[in-house]
């Protein structure tokens, strides 16, 4: 395997990394009203467990509430039961044609709660990261005795790798502390 080989694979296994934390990230809520808090809710629809993507519209009129609107309106109890059962705090009200959620402010203490839930998911996104860096060097280490590579590519990739990783780390750090001030501030 080549160095560029073994660069490359590693840069794109930490991009994958740090998509995940992100997207892991957009499900804690903030006071604002987001339709992603809803990904992860599925739905009992047709007897078979449904991300509730896949059976309505999610959307944000305002910064405070979310409007839930089923393709079929058979399914606005099941929906509504998902919702309360998802434990997210939100109360939803079934009107027969849509279903409202009040996104109510974050007490201090939740805010709190939640940068800690930031805090664990950049933790293993870190770990992620650093077990890239360590599957790069065996790869690395691999080349070498194979003959693939020499003692001074070997170290010159360890070098590459370990920047890499110090740079994605930085990134998630960033990310963190931006999610921290969008979490408190509000």
């Amino acid at each position: 395997m080549e160095l560029n080989e073994i660069t490359s694979k590693a840069k794109e296994t930490m991009d994958k990394s740090i998509e995940f934390t992100e997207s892991q990230l957009s499900k804690i809520r903030t006071g604002r009203a987001s339709a992603s808090i809803l990904d992860d809710v599925s739905v009992d629809a047709y007897g078979t467990a449904t991300p509730i993507s896949q059976t309505a519209t999610v959307s944000v009129p305002d910064a405070r509430s979310l409007i839930v609107q089923p393709w079929d309106k058979s399914l606005l109890p099941a929906i509504e039961k998902a919702i309360q059962v998802a434990d997210l705090g939100f109360n939803p009200q079934n009107d027969g044609q849509v279903i409202r959620i009040n996104v109510p402010p974050l007490t201090q203490e939740r805010r709190k709660e939640f940068v800690k839930m930031a805090k664990t998911n950049v933790e293993d996104g870190k770990v992620a990261i650093r077990n890239v860096r360590r599957d790069a060097n065996d790869s690395l280490k691999k080349a070498e005795k194979n003959k693939e590579l020499s003692e001074d590519f070997r170290k010159q990739g360890e070098e590459e790798i370990q920047k890499l990783t110090d740079d994605y780390i930085k990134n998630l750090d960033s990310i963190f502390d931006a999610k921290e001030k969008e979490l408190m501030d509000e």
